[in-house]
């Protein structure tokens, strides 16, 4: 009991560490790709929160296996390093006691990634898109500035300001964009200055004075008309919705179950395969720890990364293939599994008979 406590605690400082900062450069990384959008006022901070923390629910399948199969390497290396191990062996610690102490330990983190797999990733995927789209159809006028083209509704409206000071003030010379069905409407203001409802306090709306609107048919028969207007409102997030188009990695797990479309079948095979592939890192982790004493403890960090890359590209290929109908439902992603479980069984061909002989007895 000793033993394990320590080895489990040996394992999760480390694994609490490198996920922490895995979980921060994801983070980072996926804040970076709207950051642009959130300068120039395409997103408020509240929607980039929420579009990061979906998308780092939905890593976390990736980021757990791969930060506990690199503590696993970097913890047992540093017991090697240290001797510890050559200890815990002269006190009949043998290496099938320290997979299994492993084992337990990936079970658990396994089930944790399975669940987040099946159930948390196609909800956060889900949320995701709703809220993308619903932040392609709204735009912070406030926090509109001069110079820049702002493109929303995919490109169905287009504003420009010639000048501006910064928020809360008016703008000057306006241009907007509307792209209708039959018509493509153009208004060009002296001046504009957001409003807001009083009824709505998160409506706001772009009052408009000394304007020209030119409506532009863009099917025949549909005549030109040129209007001049003293003051005219619009509401730069006016939109008619659409529903969201189906999407297999946003659908259920149970439907995925029951599809036998290949984009279907390549996400439930994945879905299901990512605790495999947990447990199978987790075991690998154990004979690519080993050193000699005195050794760097960083020895064969760099053979376990390289690993787990060439693995990940196989991985994500076998699922591209399967989607794209390149590859049949069977063997589908599972060979990618297959060729790690092999791996995994060379490299542990010491200690596996061992452990299953144990286990044989207890039972």
């Amino acid at each position: 009991m000793i033993i394990r406590n320590y080895l489990l605690r040996e394992i999760g400082k480390p694994l609490a560490a490198m996920l922490g900062v895995c979980m921060a450069l994801f983070a980072s990384y996926s804040a970076a790709d709207f950051l642009s959008e959130a300068v120039n006022g395409l997103l408020s901070t509240n929607t980039i929160l929420a579009l990061v923390t979906l998308k780092l629910l939905i890593g976390l399948e990736v980021l757990v296996p791969v930060s506990l199969y690199l503590s696993i390497v970097l913890a047992l290396g540093a017991l090697y390093g240290n001797s510890e191990i050559t200890a815990l062996h002269a006190l009949r610690v043998t290496p099938g006691m320290i997979l299994r102490h492993v084992m337990t330990l990936a079970a658990g983190v396994a089930i944790v990634v399975g669940l987040l797999s099946l159930f948390v990733r196609p909800w956060a995927y889900h949320q995701l898109h709703n809220l993308s789209k619903s932040a392609q159809l709204s735009l912070d006028v406030d926090a509109m500035q001069a110079g820049t083209f702002y493109v929303v509704q995919n490109g169905a409206r287009v504003i420009f300001l010639t000048e501006r000071e910064g928020p809360g003030t008016p703008a000057r010379d306006i241009f907007v964009q509307v792209r209708r069905a039959k018509t493509t409407q153009i208004i060009h203001a002296e001046l504009g200055y957001p409003m807001t409802d009083e009824g709505k306090q998160s409506d706001v709306y772009v009052r408009l004075k000394n304007a020209h609107v030119y409506d532009i048919g863009r099917q025949p028969g549909v005549s030109d008309k040129v209007l001049t207007v003293r003051e005219i409102t619009q509401d730069p997030n006016r939109h008619s919705t659409e529903p969201l188009g189906y999407s297999s990695i946003a659908a259920p797990s149970l439907q995925l179950a029951a599809s036998h479309a290949p984009a279907d079948v390549a996400e439930f095979q994945w879905r299901l395969s990512t605790p495999i592939t947990t447990m199978l890192l987790a075991m690998l982790a154990v004979p690519l720890a080993r050193g000699r004493p005195r050794q760097n403890r960083y020895g064969k960090l760099g053979a376990a990364i390289l690993i787990f890359f060439v693995y990940y590209l196989l991985y994500t290929s076998a699922r591209t293939w399967v989607q794209h109908g390149m590859v049949a439902a069977m063997p589908g992603i599972w060979w990618a599994p297959a060729l790690l479980a092999v791996l995994t069984g060379f490299m542990l061909r010491d200690q596996i008979p061992a452990l299953l002989g144990r286990q044989a007895r207890a039972a």
